[in-house]
């Protein structure tokens, strides 16, 4: 298959072959806010005029992979059909404006919660309820799912407190813990090997394959976070 460059009002969005079922439209290359509204406005408009061939949107922070039935359209027409509805930058940009979800994230801070709180706080020349109050205070987007199922990227982190990630990873991270890696936060949605730096945890269960719609957070959301204290976190936990 051939790649392909189709050019909107102010940017370019690149076609890439990603398989022989997939295209990736590519926006950008940079991790950056604006882009990454503009891929979620963009995988928002194909997917409310998707044509039965259409298999799934997976937006990131700066491309859409469009995955489609070979057996029911061949690569040029489904690119043909990308490139007619692919929206204008200022198309893009009014429709990435638009309302979008909340979700309220209970966080317990610190302690056997977030083992990684003091230490952090105290690289960033801050106390740990200074760095509790910045970090739950911003306004998060969730910019990509990835790494694990459920595992939101999030953007909007201060950038006063971005961190590096740990010299040496964990090898196991509780689930619902909250970590800062560089310049983003996520939140690990089942135990597994890590190497963000762990400020809390949350007892909202991120991913359960028995809901209907399996993770909690979907592209595009906005997070905030409330601080909790040990014993909220345990009546959030059993009644989840």
């Amino acid at each position: 298959m051939n790649t392909g460059r189709r050019t909107v009002a102010n940017a370019a969005i690149e076609f890439e072959a990603l398989a022989d079922d997939a295209w990736l439209l590519r926006l950008g290359s940079a991790i950056d806010e604006t882009i990454n509204a503009q891929v979620h406005a963009l995988s928002a408009h194909l997917r409310a005029q998707a044509p039965a061939w259409l298999r799934d949107l997976v937006p990131a922070y700066a491309s859409v992979a469009v995955f489609f039935d070979p057996a029911a359209v061949d690569a040029t027409e489904a690119r043909a059909w990308l490139q007619a509805h692919c929206l204008s930058m200022d198309a893009v940009d009014g429709a990435a404006s638009g309302e979008r979800r909340t979700v309220e994230i209970p966080v317990a801070y610190g302690g056997e919660f977030g083992p990684d709180l003091h230490a952090s706080a105290e690289q960033l020349g801050l106390s740990a309820q200074a760095l509790i109050a910045r970090h739950s205070q911003a306004d998060y987007t969730v910019a990509m799912i990835g790494f694990a199922p459920g595992f939101p990227y999030l953007s909007g982190l201060d950038p006063a407190l971005a961190l590096p990630r740990l010299a040496t990873p964990r090898t196991e991270v509780a689930a619902g813990s909250v970590a800062i890696g560089g310049a983003q936060t996520g939140i690990y949605p089942r135990p597994g090997p890590g190497g963000w730096r762990l400020l809390g945890r949350t007892p909202v269960r991120l991913f359960d394959s028995a809901r209907d719609a399996p993770s909690l957070l979907q592209p595009g959301d906005r997070v905030r976070f409330r601080p909790i204290d040990a014993n909220e976190f345990a009546r959030l936990q059993a009644a989840s």
